[in-house]
């Protein structure tokens, strides 16, 4: 696969009432591309949003699930997630602060 820019790996946060609550925590999660790895997250969250600090990153891969209406049978998308952790002397990422 060719190398993936910075913008490429990360794909849109996660908007849910769970990861708003992980924010006051310093804990942010993002849909990631399904083959970026948690050295191409870290540094891809540092580069796009100035001044934070990333301490380590957790990734969750989201199956497929199989799916069927009548007999016609078929998946819903498969996903990659991951939960960021900034470090206590990070900046907050902006975006999830006027949520």
């Amino acid at each position: 696969m060719a190398a993936l820019g910075y913008y490429d790996v990360i794909l849109k946060p996660v908007l849910t009432e769970k990861s708003m609550n992980a924010t006051a925590e310093k804990k942010y999660t993002f849909y990631v591309h399904p083959e970026a790895n948690k050295i191409q997250i870290k540094e891809a969250v540092e580069k796009m949003f100035d001044g934070t600090k990333v301490r380590r990153v957790n990734t969750i891969t989201c199956r497929a699930k199989k799916k069927r209406r009548g007999m016609t049978v078929g998946y819903t998308a498969k996903a990659k997630k991951a939960v960021v952790f900034l470090t206590e002397d990070s900046k907050d990422i902006e975006f999830f602060s006027g949520l």
